[in-house]
């Protein structure tokens, strides 16, 4: 019997298996995301409509689509406020949806990718996915991420911003939290949603270095999933505010540990960032290499795991 491409929800009240093998965690207390319209991808009725009765018994307006023509179409008569896409779709598939879509604008995308399939997924996050759940998946993890990512581009009912002293800057850079815009020296930059929050999120902690988990938990608002997540996203953000994306000095990597955003590289007035060399999967340092599409380091051409 095939595998089915969903878990069903587990017994007894437990909370359901993550893509990573942990328990989901339940989205903050007191923070629901407010309702969305959502356009769910696949090619599988039976996923589909498992996926849209759950997102829908979570209080959000679901659309579906069976392919990529039939997505783009019904994301043109009714903007969504997030897509869950799934990567492997008859004729057009899921990347070339998600970079039309992008195309026409700004839109979260929750990408659903087979467990296993490494590089797809690399690919997905490099092409502007926000998050990704890997098959079989439990339905109410799909919601908890959904929400996730929705309560960072749609505040809930009701909710107050922070208060903060001002937008945040440095480096030349500059983040407008409210309305969700980031310049490099008064230029306007396209960054994805989690491009944003990550920008923004090193501009408020200039100097301090952080791990990876720790940027996932900060940033993606997870305790636990795929770090290879946060290597993706920063190397798409240094292609996008630094002046050499091959030698990094705003957002550096700190040997052993990840990595650490300072204003002050830029001038080259740092004498710590590491400049020829790159970072692996665990944040090491692999001088004279390179960085391969997963974030593991490649020495002498060769993709080292």
């Amino acid at each position: 019997m095939p595998q089915q491409p969903y878990e069903p929800a587990s017994p007894g009240g437990r909370p359901p298996e993550g893509s990573s093998g942990r328990p989901a965690e339940p989205p903050p207390s007191g923070s629901p995301a407010a309702p969305a319209r959502v356009l769910v991808v696949d090619d599988d009725p039976t996923v589909a409509e498992v996926v849209a009765g759950y997102l829908e018994r979570a209080g959000h307006v679901v659309d579906r689509a069976g392919d990529g023509p039939a997505a783009l179409e019904l994301a043109g008569a009714h903007r969504p406020d997030l897509v869950v896409l799934d990567l492997m779709l008859p004729g057009m598939d899921g990347l070339e949806v998600c970079r039309r879509l992008r195309g026409a604008g700004p839109v979260p995308v929750v990408m659903l990718t087979a467990r296993g399939d490494e590089d797809d997924r690399i690919l997905g996050l490099e092409v502007g996915a926000d998050d990704y759940v890997t098959k079989p998946f439990s339905p109410r993890e799909l919601v908890l991420r959904v929400e996730s990512v929705l309560r960072r581009t749609r505040p809930a009912p009701g909710a107050r911003p922070p208060a903060e002293a001002g937008p945040p800057s440095a480096g030349g850079l500059a983040v407008d939290p409210a309305a969700r815009r980031a310049t490099k020296d008064g230029t306007e930059l396209a960054l994805t949603l989690r491009e944003f929050d990550l920008l923004a999120f090193f501009l408020r902690n200039p100097g301090r270095a952080f791990a990876r988990d720790e940027l996932m938990r900060e940033v993606w608002g997870w305790d636990f999933g795929d770090l290879s997540t946060v290597t993706v996203h920063v190397r798409r953000l240094r292609g996008k505010v630094e002046d050499d994306p091959a030698r990094p000095a705003l957002v550096q990597t700190v040997w052993g540990v990840g990595y650490r955003f300072d204003p002050a590289g830029r001038d080259g007035r740092d004498g710590q960032a590491v400049r020829g060399g790159c970072e692996g999967r665990d944040g090491s340092v692999v001088h004279g290499g390179r960085e391969g599409r997963d974030g593991s380091a490649v020495r002498g051409g060769r993709e080292t795991g």
